[in-house]
């Protein structure tokens, strides 16, 4: 039972770890294009290419270490003695690989926002005192 569990938990990690590694390294070098199904794909990101790309190059790091803290992990499954510390490194890794694409994402997205439109249509939102914003800053422009 414990070798069917490292095989499993071990290709998930090593598997989705790879997928990650190979969107990220293909973020960092801007040559991942605007797509519906990888990368950070955010209102922000998806406003232009411009914003796509500015974003996964700034979420690029992130999803890099949380590929490797996956594959690594994955990797350490079949040394490990019991089913206890098969289960906790294989909990720990999965944190810490979706605790880095969150963070790389929420980076992308704050780089992406930063972004200013370059097509007449989206002018009417720049000049917007907020600048477009959907957090809580037009509720303090309004009340202030």
């Amino acid at each position: 039972m414990t070798l069917v569990v490292q095989i499993i938990l071990g290709a998930i990690l090593v598997l989705g770890g790879a997928a990650v590694l190979l969107v990220g390294w293909r973020s960092l070098h801007g040559r991942l294009t605007r797509n519906r199904y990888v990368g950070v794909r955010t209102p922000a990101t998806m406003h232009s290419e411009e914003a796509f790309e500015l974003g996964n190059r700034v979420a690029a790091p992130a999803m890099l270490a949380g590929g490797a803290v996956g594959v690594l992990s994955g990797t350490a499954l079949p040394m490990l003695p019991s089913l206890f510390t098969i289960v906790m490194v294989a909990v720990i890794g999965l944190i810490g690989w979706f605790a880095l694409m969150m963070i790389g994402g929420v980076l992308g997205t704050r780089a992406a926002a930063t972004v200013r439109a370059k097509n007449p249509a989206s002018a009417a939102v720049s000049a917007d005192p907020c600048g477009g914003c959907a957090g809580g800053c037009c509720g303090a422009l309004q009340r202030g």
